[in-house]
């Protein structure tokens, strides 16, 4: 921490000369007062100084990343388009009969019928996300990507913090001051070819209302750059014959505006609960307006990853992605198993997943293991209301024996209800950083561990890197999620 009260003392602060020190303090001071006119800050978690934002620590720079790391991130957009479009003729060959039925029967496992009837239909069989975000771990051997993110939250944050950053005078930040606002216009606009201005509702349901302040602030920056964008409640729209439409009390006009692109905020497992949702189904079905993301419940599944290393899927991947493909994504893609508790015939094995060397033939191995062995991951696959952020997580190595034993049981005996993944544990790289304590009213240094969220719209076809999401959290923290223990900041390149 550095906190001046003599000129002697200006001298230096952590190696840093006492006036880049000072200017350091202007520049957190300066984000925090202006995102906090964004409405992006949630109530406090936790004992905060007054004056702190309440969500997470604010750094006065960038997080750094070197010219390697940003030549991947621009080289890993596409072929997470390519993984996600391969996926889709996945399901659709499994349900066809062309490839296991037991592919089919993972993705569908607990999903209700109108869920499935959806992820069916032929006229939506290659639509993708608008937007593709994975959660990128630096680790000291490279990159791992522990998730893929189909209806990430987010891109509303990083947007605000962006321009923030750029206003007190950062520099090379990843995809420019706009590029998030930017990258969502057009991804938005390439879903309705020939409509040059688009009308998008972004539906946010209780359920996700943490995220209404970053969609409320996102679609107020889209609007008039190429569209008109309300972020709404799903009891809030209007149904006609003739479509969707937002009420004249929202859009202030003198007639209800028809909606041209829904973007969906709101989970699958969850359409029960959301108003109206009968009739924005039947809306989408008619096509009477384009939704995304897709209302696919595949693409929301963590085990894609397994079903990736499954060596009976092999040659599909290879036939889908190409070999170059498979060798750039294969290594990135930590090994991840579908914790299904059918019995195995007695010659058979779990393919390739070893414990202190050993085989494995039966899940209630799991439970015999040393610490040293746990470094695994339990997580549900997807569709359950503990499948996103940190919610759901169980590490295996942070956990007691029995605790694991315990948590082995419970994730084989949802399976049918919510299929959950093993996955091998990749630990971060250290990174060193500092962040304004508010309380101490000065710089504090701290070490901790990132995860990378690149956001990618998908714009006729191809990619675009809109910019980067750092969030790192002290190093005594297994799991990486915003929290008001992390630093959470816009990505720049060095240099």
């Amino acid at each position: 921490m550095c906190t001046v009260k003599t000129e002697e003392e200006r001298a230096e602060c952590h190696g840093v000369p006492a006036a880049t020190a000072d200017r350091q303090v202007e520049k957190a001071l300066a984000i925090n007062e202006g995102l906090k006119g964004t409405g992006l800050y949630r109530e406090p978690k936790g004992e905060l100084a007054e004056g702190q934002n309440t969500t997470w620590r604010v750094s006065p720079e960038p997080f750094k990343l070197d010219e390697k790391t940003y030549r991947f991130f621009n080289e890993l957009g596409d072929h997470l388009l390519r993984f996600y479009e391969a996926s889709n003729r996945l399901y659709a060959r499994a349900v066809r009969g062309s490839l296991p039925d037991w592919v089919r029967a993972w993705l569908d496992a607990g999903k209700p019928e109108q869920v499935i009837d959806y992820a069916r239909m032929r006229r939506f069989r290659t639509a993708v996300p608008a937007i593709i975000r994975p959660d990128v771990i630096p680790t000291d051997d490279g990159y791992a990507i522990t998730e893929l993110d189909s209806v990430p939250g987010g891109f509303g944050l990083l947007a605000a913090m962006t321009r923030q950053y750029a206003k007190v005078g950062a520099e090379g930040i990843v995809g420019g001051k706009d590029g998030m606002v930017e990258g969502f216009v057009d991804a938005m606009r390439s879903l309705v070819p020939g409509n040059p201005h688009p009308v998008v509702a972004i539906v946010v349901s209780d359920e996700s209302d943490a995220y209404r302040g970053e969609m409320e602030w996102l679609a107020g920056a889209v609007t008039g750059t190429g569209l008109t964008a309300f972020a709404i409640h799903p009891r809030d729209l209007v149904f006609t014959e003739e479509g969707l439409f937002l009420p004249r009390h929202v859009t202030g006009t003198a007639e209800p505006v028809r909606i041209d692109v829904l973007y969906r905020f709101f989970e699958l497992f969850d359409l029960k609960n959301i108003p109206k949702i009968d009739l924005i189904l039947y809306a989408i079905r008619k096509e009477l307006v384009v939704a995304t993301p897709p209302l696919k419940h595949h693409l929301e599944e963590k085990m894609l990853m397994a079903l990736f290393h499954h060596p009976v899927l092999e040659p599909f991947w290879l036939e889908q992605l190409g070999k170059d493909g498979v060798e750039f994504l294969k290594p990135l893609f930590p090994k991840t198993w579908v914790l299904d508790p059918a019995p195995l015939p007695a010659h058979a094995v779990i393919p390739d997943l070893r414990l202190g060397g050993r085989v494995v033939s039966d899940w209630n191995q799991l439970k015999e293991t040393t610490q040293r062995e746990r470094e695994l991951v339990i997580k549900p696959s997807g569709f359950a209301e503990d499948a996103w952020g940190s919610r759901g997580v169980r590490i295996g190595h942070d956990m007691a024996r029995e605790e694991w034993a315990a948590a082995v049981d419970e994730a084989l005996a949802a399976f049918a209800q919510s299929p959950h993944i093993l996955q091998e544990f990749r630990k971060g790289t250290g990174f060193k950083l500092q962040y304004y304590d508010f309380a101490k009213q000065g710089l504090v240094p701290m070490r901790g561990r990132a995860r990378l969220c690149p956001y990618y719209f998908v714009v006729d076809g191809r990619t675009r890197l809109g910019g980067v999401l750092a969030t790192v959290t002290p190093l005594d923290k297994k799991v990486i999620h915003g929290m008001v223990d992390a630093v959470m900041a816009p990505c720049s390149v060095a240099g």
